[in-house]
């Protein structure tokens, strides 16, 4: 049987080695994402529910996150939204 030069499968392994090496990395980086992707979607409904509380106590308002003030909406500005 034939072989390949030592330098040659020395440079084959390596680079083998490197994109395994790269594609445990993205498999890593994907993991991350799918958890972020969920802990997103688990904030963005925690948002909701309490959109709905404070909507349900003060009525349809726009709060400023900043200081908590906050205005009435007035059907004209909901209408306005809509264009």
């Amino acid at each position: 049987m034939s072989k390949i030069k030592k330098k040659e499968l020395e440079k084959l392994q390596e680079l083998i080695k490197q994109l395994n090496q790269v594609q445990s990395q993205i498999g890593s980086i994907e993991i991350q994402k799918h958890g972020l992707l969920h802990q997103s979607s688990d904030l963005q409904n925690g948002l909701k529910e309490l959109q709905d509380e404070l909507e349900e106590t003060y009525g349809k308002v726009s709060i400023n996150v900043q200081d908590g003030t906050y205005e009435e909406i007035t059907e004209e500005d909901e209408s306005d939204k809509e264009d």
